[in-house]
């Protein structure tokens, strides 16, 4: 998978395979990206973080793109030695980002943040979209005004909003994938 744009731009990154892993397409990253950059996001003052990153793919994207800093959360310990040698082998400066090898659950109930962007790419038929945005928001993970950017199953039910306190900015399907972008209320 290469880099899309940014100071990584045409580099390649490794991905992880497996079930469960399905790596956000050069398309839909494309696409994202072009969303967030019309929504107004200042890559140079914004605190990233990636959960249930895979390969990191997203994250290392805001990164190229000149995002602050980065925090990617995996909990499969090959997933996540994927995105460290995946940084490592960019050149990423170390103090730009950290690796955290835990359930994004718990790590989202910790309460760290707050972050002005964060993208939850969920493993698909787990149900776990809701239970992470409740987390995100009601223990402060999200920075007043900050961007949540979700890529979920394009079938998946939710309310949209799917708590008063987020508004709906952008909902895009791309074939079975469905990408929404909200922004805390």
């Amino acid at each position: 998978m290469r880099i899309i744009a940014g100071e990584y731009r045409g580099r390649r990154i490794r991905t992880t395979e497996g079930p469960g892993y399905r790596p956000a397409t050069g398309k839909v990253r494309e696409s994202l990206f072009s969303m967030l950059e019309s929504l107004g996001v200042e890559w140079d003052a914004t605190r990233v973080a990636d959960i249930f990153a895979g390969s990191g793919s997203l994250g290392i994207e805001a990164l190229s793109r000149g995002g602050r800093d980065a925090v990617f959360v995996e909990k499969a310990p090959q997933a996540a030695a994927l995105i460290r040698s995946n940084l490592e082998a960019l050149g990423v400066e170390r103090g730009r980002y950290s690796v955290v090898k835990a359930d994004a659950l718990r790590w989202l109930d910790g309460g760290r943040g707050p972050f002005g962007l964060v993208f939850i790419d969920p493993p698909y038929g787990k149900e776990l979209l809701l239970p992470a945005l409740g987390l995100l928001l009601d223990r402060q993970g999200l920075a007043p005004d900050g961007l949540i950017c979700a890529e979920v199953e394009a079938g998946l039910a939710f309310d949209n909003p799917p708590r008063p306190d987020l508004v709906l900015l952008r909902d895009k399907l791309y074939g079975q994938t469905r990408i929404c972008v909200w922004r805390r209320n």
